[in-house]
């Protein structure tokens, strides 16, 4: 997609917020609670945590970016963290001495790390495990999503005519015999009939500058966060869809302006009469875009 010079320049500081909704479906399951949808306990507001936003951003670059130099992603689907780190070592023609390796391999390797995986320096990583490639502040953070009002997490039952083994076939051939009906399996389904979600996001110059962080890399970042949700399909996920961009660029690299003040011109409320929302235009989104900060410029990428 095409952005102007502002939204791809690397030099700025750029404050961002994302909203997305789902639809009868799961977001982000909670492995501790039996992969129900995570939640604030106190406030029951659904939250998304800022890994399973990422994932879907290096699941995007994977998809349109494979095989393109610079675009490699260190944390891949089923992927060995220290077979990257040993690229890194064949390329430059180094030598692993372990986790204490000494400063100047290990720059070496961090600067090659950063040179080739799309992800290392964009989000960061620690990458001190057995082959040593040092640690690395990526410029791009997220924040965990939290959904504008509570939700009501549903665990479901559902059933499956097919059996598992062997010896359950023999009584579902059976209980047809018998005329008492098929056997089925009982499995669960997790959802939220409907929530709407927000995150921040921000982009630091000076780290970016560290990293190699380019401005076509920020055009990226900007294009996967518009059409990961499309990418990221699935049964479980329900309906997800991406509402809102809105990005707050700073003419100063350490930012005119806090990114708080500026975030909070975004505002998200119920529309008159709603009682349960169950879809986006059950809510009304408003956009303070008036006496913008001096060096500050708001584009609204989506929404």
């Amino acid at each position: 997609m095409n952005y102007d010079n502002i939204l791809t320049d690397a030099k700025r500081r750029h404050d961002f917020s994302i909203l997305f909704d789902v639809a009868d479906g799961n977001p982000n399951g909670d492995p501790d609670a039996g992969n129900l949808p995570r939640v604030d306990p106190e406030t029951m507001h659904g939250l998304v945590t800022d890994v399973c936003l990422k994932r879907k951003v290096r699941n995007w670059i994977a998809a349109t970016c494979s095989g393109e130099e610079r675009m490699n992603i260190y944390v891949e689907h089923h992927g060995v963290l220290n077979r990257q780190h040993q690229r890194a070592y064949d390329a430059e023609e180094l030598k692993s001495k372990g986790t204490k390796q000494d400063v100047d391999t290990i720059n070496k390797a961090r600067a090659w790390m950063c040179n080739n995986f799309y992800d290392v320096r964009s989000f960061g990583a620690v990458m001190t495990t057995n082959i040593n490639c040092g640690q690395v502040r990526g410029p791009v953070q997220l924040t965990f999503a939290r959904s504008i009002d509570p939700i009501v997490p549903l665990d479901l039952s559902i059933t499956r005519v097919a059996v598992t083994r062997e010896e359950d076939s023999v009584k579902a051939q059976q209980s047809d015999e018998a005329g008492s009906g098929k056997v089925t399996e009982m499995g669960r389904k997790a959802l939220v009939p409907y929530g709407l979600y927000r995150a921040h996001g921000f982009f630091n110059p000076h780290l970016a500058s560290d990293t190699g962080f380019s401005g076509k890399d920020l055009a990226l970042l900007w294009d996967a966060l518009q059409m990961m949700w499309d990418l990221d399909r699935s049964a479980s996920r329900g309906m997800m869809s991406l509402r809102g961009l809105y990005v707050f660029s700073h003419d100063n690299p350490l930012g005119n302006a806090p990114a708080h003040a500026l975030l909070d011109r975004i505002s998200i409320s119920q529309s008159d009469g709603v009682a349960a929302p169950r879809s986006f235009s059950d809510y009304s989104v408003q956009v303070d875009d008036t006496d913008l900060p001096a060096g500050i410029t708001l584009q609204r990428i989506v929404g």
